[in-house]
């Protein structure tokens, strides 16, 4: 974690104004208050409502990258920013999605560690890309052809979102909930 404590406090549950409900709706779960994300962003609860509509895009069905694809893109790209939050909290959906504790240890050392498919260290690789070049290389765009136009637009779009995320949650200085620790390795700035 860069920051030991938020820069910007979430919200206290029970002190929300109606717009802040309203705008934190779509995250809230029956007897379980939302995460420190979302009760952070609700300061700006028009923000959150965009914020949400798009990620929910990312997030779902309807992006063309598998679950397992879309999380290693999201782990890699959380790591490559130094967002421990992130990288928390996608460490547990990653091994939900099928991606290994091993895998998640092995794409911290990037797209060469590791035993991936073609495919996935196409899809690692270019994450590396975006983020420090913000572009594809055309061989790496070419390894991703199996994903399709679509499946190439979606991985650009999940490595934007998750850039953006990470860079709010870092420079916010949003704590990991409860008991949840930073990777070690995100937790040396």
């Amino acid at each position: 974690m860069r920051l030991r404590a938020p820069r910007i406090a979430p919200l206290d549950p029970a002190m929300l104004d109606n717009e802040q409900v309203e705008a934190l709706a779509p995250v809230m779960r029956e007897g379980a208050e939302p995460l420190n994300i979302f009760l952070t962003l609700a300061h700006a609860p028009d923000a959150l409502a965009a914020f949400l509509g798009w990620g929910n895009y990312v997030l779902s069905r309807r992006n063309a990258l598998t679950p397992r694809q879309r999380e290693l893109a999201i782990l890699r790209t959380g790591f490559n920013c130094g967002s421990g939050y992130e990288f928390a909290q996608h460490s547990a959906i990653g091994l939900r999605s099928g991606i290994s504790r091993e895998e998640i240890e092995a794409l911290k050392a990037g797209p060469g560690a590791g035993q991936w498919s073609a495919l996935e260290h196409a899809i690692l690789t270019a994450c590396d890309q975006l983020h420090h070049d913000q572009f594809v290389a055309d061989s790496t765009w070419a390894a991703l052809a199996e994903l399709g136009d679509k499946g190439r637009m979606d991985l650009v779009f999940t490595v934007g979102q998750y850039t953006q995320v990470s860079m709010m949650l870092n420079s916010f200085g949003v704590q990991l909930e409860g008991d949840q620790q930073p990777d070690p390795e995100l937790d040396r700035r």
